[in-house]
């Protein structure tokens, strides 16, 4: 365990109704015994049972600083495995940092980001998979991301890396031994008997990847550019997706001149929306800007909405906009249904072999078949909601590779028939990758790393 003892603000920094001090380490009773006074003069808070709230006051000397509930646990039956102390109080930013600052001004010091979760990790409660769940929990951005968050902080995702390798240390071991004491240890013909173990775990991996990618844009959300040319309905759609004014509509072109970003749900669909400015030549200094933004979005996009003024005749804006969105996962919104239409779907399925849409932004039509477009584009249809280990960390997902990639040279090896300590070096190899997921051989440098990106107080 480590020997000093941390404090830090677990809440946020905003006047709220209960603001919590967290104190962790071998000094946390020492601490509030100094600190905390009870009601009716009990004994030390430190000789109370683990696992209870004592109603008191934090004092600093003879002055009151607030009147809380004190809970106090115990090692090694707490978060970190150390002695924790949670000091609940009044929720002004003010009376929080006091406490705070009375408790590290008795002994303790200001934890760094992510330190009491670091802490469980280092001292053995939970694995570094599930330790990257945390924050990934907190910062939750739909109903699929909250649970597969929840799935991995249980240890899904640490129960499979540890199978795979139980059964790739074992097949080391033999070979280790049978190089050592041939007499007793017999490896004639274990090439194909250990191709034929190392098949189901590239399998299980390879599962493992496929999830990745979804995973990924179930939890982060699927980057979207609604991209067309000046007056399309561009800002009209993404107000009709927020289901508010977020971006200004007029019937002046060129109105948006700078990207806005905004993230919404359809149905536990996530989607990071970029709204661009219209796509057309022009001789404003500004608006150029804005236009190669636009331009850059539909690189950096999973998914570009395409709008379509449907009531004007297509120009050769459109055919650059249909050049630029050939290799991209796109849909196209053939806007203004409510008007009478000039171009139709049948002449936007000659130009390109997108799916195409009638809607009408300004009445809110049609939206509900995009969002079952989006579904069959990216889910097959539907958003799985099963128990089913998804990877959704691109460290997982690296590894992982990395691992399968040293297994498939195991195989050459095999097919090869390279001497037995040629396996031995890469099965080794996907060992310590699949270790890297957990935490079971990761340098410290990128333990650091992790945990530097947590909130302060957890």
């Amino acid at each position: 365990m480590t020997g000093d003892t941390i404090a830090a603000i677990a809440t946020g920094m905003t006047n709220s109704g209960i603001g919590i001090v967290r104190i962790s380490g071998n000094e946390a009773f020492h601490i509030i015994d100094k600190i905390y006074q009870s009601k009716n003069g009990k004994k030390k808070i430190s000789e109370m049972e683990s696992h209870t709230v004592h109603y008191g006051y934090i004092v600093d000397g003879n002055q009151i600083i607030d009147e809380v509930m004190v809970l106090i646990l115990k090692a090694p039956n707490t978060y970190t495995r150390e002695d924790t102390i949670e000091i609940d109080c009044h929720g002004g930013v003010l009376v929080v940092q006091k406490i705070l600052e009375t408790v590290i001004k008795y002994g303790a010091r200001p934890a760094e980001p992510g330190e009491f979760t670091k802490r469980a990790f280092l001292n053995g409660r939970i694995d570094l998979s599930q330790a990257e769940s945390v924050m990934d929990v907190i910062q939750a951005k739909n109903d699929f991301a909250l649970k597969t968050s929840m799935e991995q902080l249980k240890g899904s995702v640490l129960k499979v890396v540890k199978e795979l390798r139980e059964k790739i240390i074992y097949e080391i071991a033999y070979i280790e031994s049978a190089l050592d004491d041939p007499e007793h240890y017999d490896l004639t013909g274990y090439g194909e008997k250990l191709d034929s173990i190392i098949n189901p775990i590239m399998n299980e991996i390879q599962k493992l990847l496929v999830t990745a990618d979804n995973g990924k844009i179930l939890k982060e959300g699927i980057n979207t550019a609604i991209v067309g040319k000046p007056n399309a309905g561009k800002s009209s759609l993404l107000n009709s997706l927020v289901g508010k004014e977020r971006a200004i509509v007029t019937d002046i072109a060129g109105t948006t001149r700078d990207i806005l970003e905004e993230q919404i749900n359809l149905n536990g669909i996530s989607l990071n929306v970029i709204d661009t400015a219209g796509i057309r030549k022009t001789d404003d200094i500004v608006e150029k800007i804005g236009v190669d933004r636009a331009k850059e979005s539909i690189k950096d996009a999973d998914l570009v909405i395409y709008v379509v003024d449907s009531s004007r005749e297509l120009s050769n804006e459109d055919d650059d906009i249909i050049e630029l969105i050939k290799e991209k996962n796109t849909i196209i919104l053939l806007n203004k249904m409510d008007l009478a239409p000039v171009v139709t779907k049948d002449e936007m399925l000659k130009l390109s072999d997108k799916k195409v849409i009638s809607i009408s932004a300004k009445e809110n039509k049609g939206i509900d078949e995009l969002e079952e477009t989006i579904k069959d584009m990216f889910f097959h249809g539907k958003i799985e909601m099963n128990d089913e280990v998804y990877i959704t960390n691109v460290r997982h997902k690296t590894a992982l590779k990395n691992a399968y990639d040293s297994l498939e040279l195991v195989k050459k090896s095999i097919e090869n028939q390279m001497p037995e300590d040629f396996y031995s070096i890469d099965l080794m190899n996907a060992y310590e990758e699949l270790g890297t997921i957990i935490g079971e051989s990761v340098e410290d440098d990128l333990v650091n790393e992790i945990f530097s990106k947590f909130c302060m107080g957890k």
